[in-house]
């Protein structure tokens, strides 16, 4: 049972206010009565309506607040009482906020993965009253030795209790012994009163009465790849194709493509996301540009699903084996790397599915199956599947298939369209595979309405995709920013990319490598969890005409990409990107998602916030502090002065502190209010580093 402020690494959390575990007897109360004696509500980590469990990863700085106040003017307390999944106890002491609303909080780093079980526990603090009481009325001579006794009648009931150390009770004597003589002047009171030395004997070991327990909650702790990564997607069948005389196209295969693997590590990405891997059909396959003309060739959706080859158990036989797989899996590990699956609950006419049971399909009037649509676009090649028809049936299919994919190697699967799928369906499958495989991580690729969206995340989903590749603005980011950091965090874990082979946005259309730039600065810094298409580095930026989406799809074709060549030419954003991700590893400021806040700038394209990690919740041991200034307008240079509130971060107002440039180098004193240029056509981003106070 943990006694010291400061844990040490075998604990299975850091906190930056740890107190001593004492055993607390609940108040007793009336059935009808579900106030305690000091009342608390909105307690937190939580989900809107209860029904699910919040969660949070291995060593995420998690905000414990809860609303707690008593009638008068007396002093309280809060603690928070932590149970491990292996079952060591701890007990937190909470801050007010001094927002007005009577809200409680502290951070902990939970460090162990599992289910933990926490409660708050409010109490009269009656040092903390008297303190309050003496220092008001000695200070203005009214009732000083009633005052006197009060203090020593506590210091003596604090010298009774059992655990206090015997030299707390030597300070604690000797304080009750000078308050009680009777020649002690009122000066000489007053300074026992301020002493922060006894203070600080009862913040750590509280005098507590009317001890008032909350309900129990959990929260559950996943892997710290479940909210950390720098994710980049490609292609199998383009790493390492070739084209022939004749113009015909030799796919790349998954041995090809391990030759690509040390690129994407060396630009520090860790998670590998490959589309859907499994043979495609011939019906209706689509054409270059998701046209409904093919040619011999072709190769087709990967997400229309299924052929003579076999189905979502099977890897494309242009692709090469699963031993092939299984090499290509084990060669990723080797870099560094975890692969992410898709997982696409879809068929092609072609699948296996169709043939063996059609009813778990949507058959219409006419005897047809209908084809999946997203108006106004059609996939002629795919059928969706209808989860009402034979549940029980595709519920089993679908625990074969990603036990089929755990069995290869791979816990980690990014989720087609699941918001068109019953939100029962997903809450039953994560929580039947995570029972089985705690490891494992489903990423929601929900662009959907925020109900969904977020229902999604309450059911099980890991992480999610947002709407961060529509949020351009300084006023948009800064609200979308705060939302995710603020308000949905108990339970929702952003991934935010910055594009895919179907979303090409106009800002990234049209803002050439400064817009690439200022996407990925802010993706990689305002998350923890962020991630690429290829492509992205070669500013691959011309969409086909009415769209928002590549030209020349990679969906639909194979793509040809010199990778080398573009970074010796000076034309890749690689070397950035790889600066993301190495300061990204170096800060664990930005392996956190709740610790953003926004600042304030003059000019309405600067962007501003920073994270800050405090030292006793830092891997590292050191608090880590990162301010970002953004010009979110890709076509101009922007000059303006930047208010930071740099409390936020442990700087005393008016403070002259050192800021190192990640992105330059470059080094500057700064303090509350500082100017900044940020010329888009060169570096648009500032990522400072707060080096020390001067």
């Amino acid at each position: 049972m943990a006694t010291t402020t400061t844990p040490s690494p075998e604990l299975p959390w850091r906190s930056a206010a740890s107190i001593p575990v004492r055993p607390v007897k609940p108040t007793l109360g009336s059935r009808r009565v579900v106030t305690p004696r000091i009342p608390m509500a909105l307690p937190h980590p939580s989900v809107p309506g209860g029904a699910f469990r919040p969660s949070a990863y291995v060593g995420e700085a998690v905000p414990f607040t809860v609303t707690a106040f008593r009638e008068g003017h007396d002093r309280i307390g809060v603690q928070v009482r932590l149970f491990s999944p292996s079952g060591d106890e701890s007990l937190h002491r909470l801050s007010p906020l001094n927002d007005g609303f009577d809200r409680w909080s502290t951070l902990i780093a939970p460090l162990e993965q599992g289910v933990w079980r926490f409660r708050f526990e409010a109490f009269a603090d009656d040092f903390a009253t008297w303190e309050h009481a003496a220092e008001l009325k000695i200070a203005a001579g009214v009732d000083t030795a009633l005052m006197r006794e009060m203090g020593a009648q506590l210091f003596d009931r604090a010298r009774g209790e059992k655990k206090r150390p015997g030299a707390d009770k030597d300070a604690l004597y000797e304080a009750a012994r000078a308050l009680r003589d009777a020649e002690v002047s009122d000066d000489v009171a007053l300074s026992i009163v301020r002493d922060p030395a006894i203070a600080a004997l009862f913040e750590a070991r509280p005098l507590m009465s009317l001890v008032s327990v909350g309900r129990d909650a959990e929260v559950l702790v996943e892997r710290e790849r479940a909210g950390v990564g720098a994710w980049y997607e490609f292609f199998p069948r383009s790493e390492g194709a070739t084209r022939a005389e004749d113009g015909t196209v030799i796919s790349g295969t998954f041995r090809t493509a391990i030759d690509r693997l040390p690129g994407v590590a060396g630009m520090g990405f860790d998670v590998l996301y490959l589309p859907p891997i499994h043979p495609i059909g011939e019906t209706n396959r689509k054409g270059p540009n998701n046209t409904l003309v093919t040619q011999p060739g072709d190769p087709g959706s990967p997400w229309a699903i299924g052929g003579a080859a076999g189905g979502h158990d099977t890897v494309h036989p242009d692709l090469g084996t699963l031993d092939d797989f299984r090499a290509f899996v084990a060669a990723a590990r080797e870099n560094g790397i975890e692969v992410a699956l898709d997982l696409a609950l879809q068929a092609s006419p072609d699948h296996p599915w169709v043939a063996e049971h059609p009813e778990w399909f949507t058959t219409l009037p006419d005897g047809s199956i209908a084809f999946a649509e997203n108006p106004p676009k059609k996939y002629q090649d795919i059928y969706p599947v209808n989860f009402d028809n034979d549940p029980d049936g595709i519920r089993a299919e679908v625990l074969r298939i990603v036990r089929h994919w755990i069995a290869q190697g791979v816990t980690i699967f990014r989720v087609d369209n699941p918001h068109t799928k019953p939100l029962q369906f997903w809450e039953w499958l994560i929580a039947t595979v995570s029972a089985e495989e705690p490891d494992a991580v489903f990423l929601a690729e929900a662009f959907t309405r925020p109900a969904p969206l977020q229902g999604l995340a309450m059911a099980g989903f890991q992480q999610s995709y947002t709407y961060f590749t529509w949020r351009n603005t300084k006023e948009e980011l800064e609200e979308f920013l705060s939302g995710l950091a603020h308000e949905t965090a108990d339970f929702l874990r952003p991934n935010l990319f910055v594009n895919t082979p179907d979303i090409l946005t106009e800002y990234l259309q049209y803002g050439g490598r400064p817009a690439y730039k200022i996407r990925a600065a802010i993706a990689a810094t305002a998350a923890p969890t962020y991630g690429v298409y290829a492509g992205y580095e070669l500013i691959e930026n011309v969409a086909r005409p009415g769209s928002e989406e590549n030209i020349d799809n990679e969906k639909y074709e194979y793509k040809f990409r010199d990778w080398a060549g573009a970074e010796a030419a000076g034309h890749s954003l690689a070397p950035y990107l790889r600066m993301l991700n190495a300061a990204r590893r170096a800060h664990p400021a930005l392996r956190q998602l709740r610790n953003l806040a926004v600042h304030w700038s003059d000019d309405d394209a600067t962007l501003v916030y920073s994270k800050h990690l405090p030292a006793a919740l830092s891997p590292t041991g050191v608090a880590d502090t990162i301010i970002v200034v953004a010009n979110v307008d890709p076509h101009s240079a922007r000059e303006t002065t930047v208010h930071l509130d740099t409390s936020v971060f442990g700087v005393e107002p008016g403070a002259w502190y050192d800021v190192e440039d990640l992105v330059t180098g470059q080094v500057w004193t700064w303090a509350d209010h500082n100017f900044v240029r940020l010329d888009a056509f060169s570096e648009p981003v500032h990522i400072l580093h707060v080096k020390e106070n001067r």
